[in-house]
C-alpha cells in the first residue's frame, strides 16, 4: 500500500519548501501526497454567525482562489517533481487548520504530516508558527515533520534523537525514524543531556532497549553535560552539522522542554534542520 502523507499549504514560499522537502525525502517510496489548503479569514467570528456558507460569494471566492493556486502548484510539481512513484491530491476547505488536519488524517488514513514552520506571515515573534507547534502538540494520530523556512533538501546523513531514557521505548513509536534512516542510510545520534554522570537502573535498561530497537540502523550514544536542554541540543546539532532532530513527543517531558519559548527563539527562527515529532 502506498504511504499517505498530508502537507498543509498556504501557497507561501516557506510552504513550498516543505512540499519539496517531503517529495525529496520520500522520493524512493510509492506515496500519495494530500495537499491541504484551509481558506479562512481572520475577520470571521468563531461563534458561527459570520462564517460564510458554501454557495455564498465570500465562500465561493475563497474556494476558487484556493483551487486556482492548487492548479499552479500541481503544474510546478509536474515540471520539477515528475516522479512516477508519487500521486497528488488536493483538498480545499473552509475550517480551522487543526480541525481540517485531524479530519483529513481520519478520512484519508494519513501516516505522516509535513508542515513548514512558517507560512505567509514570516513574523519573528510567531516562530515555528503557532499552527505548527499546535499541530505537533495536538496531533497524536501520526508523526509531524516540521520544515524550517528556506530549508532545501539534502540527504539526512545524521539524525539527532534527544532523550533522557526515563521512559521505555516502543518499536512502533520509532518506526518512522528508522524508516527514514534506512532509506537514506542515516546515522542516528542518541543524545542525553544531563547534569548527572550516571544513569539509574531504569534509565540503563531503557537505553539497552533503545539500542535493540535501533539495531537495524547505524546509531551511537552521546552524553552532553549542559544546564539547558534546548541550548545543549542546539550546540550538539550545530557542532556536528546534523541534518534532522527527532524526538518522542511526551507531554510529561520533552515537548515542554524543546518547544519552550527560549528554544523557539534560539533554534526556531534560525533552524536549518527539520524536526520530526514522533508519538
Amino acid at each position: 500500500m502506498d504511504k499517505r502523507i498530508l502537507i498543509p499549504t498556504d501557497f507561501s514560499k516557506n510552504a513550498l519548501h516543505a512540499v519539496r522537502y517531503g517529495l525529496d525525502l520520500y522520493e524512493k517510496l510509492n506515496c500519495e501526497f494530500y495537499f491541504l489548503n484551509v481558506f479562512q479569514g481572520n475577520r470571521y467570528s468563531t461563534n458561527g454567525l459570520n462564517i460564510p456558507e458554501p454557495g455564498s460569494p465570500a465562500y465561493e471566492t475563497k474556494k476558487k482562489k484556493s483551487e486556482e493556486n492548487f492548479v499552479k502548484l500541481l503544474d510546478m510539481l509536474e515540471l520539477h517533481h515528475d516522479n512516477p512513484k508519487h500521486s497528488y491530491y488536493t483538498i480545499s476547505t473552509f475550517n480551522f487548520l487543526s480541525e481540517a488536519i485531524k479530519q483529513t488524517i481520519a478520512e484519508k488514513d494519513i501516516e505522516l504530516v509535513i508542515m513548514g514552520t512558517r507560512g505567509a506571515t514570516a513574523n519573528r515573534e510567531i516562530i515555528f508558527g503557532g499552527n505548527t507547534v499546535n499541530a505537533m502538540e495536538k496531533i497524536r494520530e501520526c508523526p509531524v515533520l516540521a520544515i524550517p523556512p528556506d530549508t532545501r533538501f539534502s540527504t539526512p546523513k545524521e539524525i539527532v534523537f534527544p532523550t533522557n531514557y526515563k521512559t521505555a521505548f516502543k518499536r512502533k513509536e520509532l518506526s518512522y525514524l528508522i524508516e527514514i534512516a534506512m532509506m537514506h542510510k542515516s546515522a542516528i545520534k542518541v543524545l542525553n543531556i544531563t547534569k548527572k554522570a550516571d544513569l539509574t537502573a531504569i534509565q540503563q535498561n531503557n537505553k539497552r532497549l533503545l539500542g535493540a530497537i535501533l539495531e537495524t540502523v547505524e546509531h551511537s550514544f552521546h552524553t552532553l553535560s549542559h544546564k539547558d536542554i534546548s541550548d545543549g541540543i542546539t550546540a550538539f546539532v550545530e557542532s556536528r552539522d546534523s541534518d534532522m532532530i527527532a524526538f518522542i513527543n511526551s507531554k510529561h517531558f520533552f515537548f515542554g522542554s524543546v518547544f519552550s519559548k527560549p528554544l523557539v527563539k534560539e533554534i526556531g527562527y534560525d533552524a536549518t534542520v527539520p524536526i520530526l515529532a514522533l508519538h
